[in-house]
């Protein structure tokens, strides 16, 4: 089994579910106690906060590039951002280290091209919806996104930060979410991509309107997938 290596924290109510999730399917995979070989490094998220609000990205990288770096010297064999919203500068993390950095947007691609969807509406920080890199990503391997209006991404984004990553879940918030994925259905969706990976916390992805596509089990099963040797994974290198 290889090593998996976590860059975690960002929040650490996601990197839970990556951490639940990804010994849950090494168990279902390999059966009796098994369970995942992993390391975590779990940065101070308010301290990543700060700088994504600041516009500091390149200290971001450099912050979350030596998390990797350390990951790597400590025997990760493969490394994941554990959040959507960092792989704004995932290329800089990855020129960091010399093991596959698994990116969560080609491995979503991946999972909306094989079931044949096209369309999908994003939902995710206003980081994420806004700054370009996702789209840029998605179109790079064929899949065109939607994105909320500015109100509904301002609504979006104050549920990640001001609840979700709090450890908050509200039924307000859920109907605010799942109004605009029919919002979005009736503007051509036909899918919708849960590109936060707090997002899970609050919406079942088998329970919408829309074919939901979550990044978080996405991400966790592919990291499964190249532990256990299945290299779909391994060439799929931030660039």
């Amino acid at each position: 089994m290889r090593i998996i290596g976590l860059i975690g924290g960002m929040s650490f109510e996601s990197s839970a579910v990556y951490y639940r999730l990804i010994n849950e399917m090494v168990r279902d995979r390999l059966g009796g106690l098994a369970s995942a070989e992993l390391l975590m490094y779990s940065v101070n998220f308010e301290e990543i906060v700060a700088l994504q609000k600041a516009g500091r990205w390149d200290e971001a990288a450099a912050r979350l590039g030596n998390a990797a770096h350390r990951l790597q010297e400590a025997g990760a064999e493969c490394v994941l951002i554990c959040t959507n919203t960092m792989h704004l500068i995932a290329p800089q993390v990855a020129a960091r280290i010399s093991v596959p950095l698994i990116h969560i947007i080609d491995e979503t691609a991946a999972a909306l091209k094989a079931a044949g969807r096209v369309k999908p509406l994003l939902l995710a920080t206003r980081y994420t919806m806004e700054h370009g890199f996702y789209a840029d990503r998605m179109a790079s391997n064929g899949v065109s996104i939607m994105v909320p209006d500015a109100d509904d991404r301002t609504t979006v984004h104050d549920i990640i930060f001001n609840e979700l990553c709090a450890g908050i879940v509200s039924d307000v918030s859920r109907r605010k979410l799942t109004g605009i994925i029919e919002r979005a259905k009736a503007d051509g969706a036909d899918s919708v991509i849960l590109g936060c990976t707090e997002i899970c916390l609050i919406l079942d992805p088998n329970a919408l309107t829309l074919p939901g596509f979550d990044t978080t089990t996405i991400h966790a099963g592919s990291a499964v997938d190249f532990a256990l040797g299945a290299e779909k994974a391994a060439g799929r290198r931030a660039a």
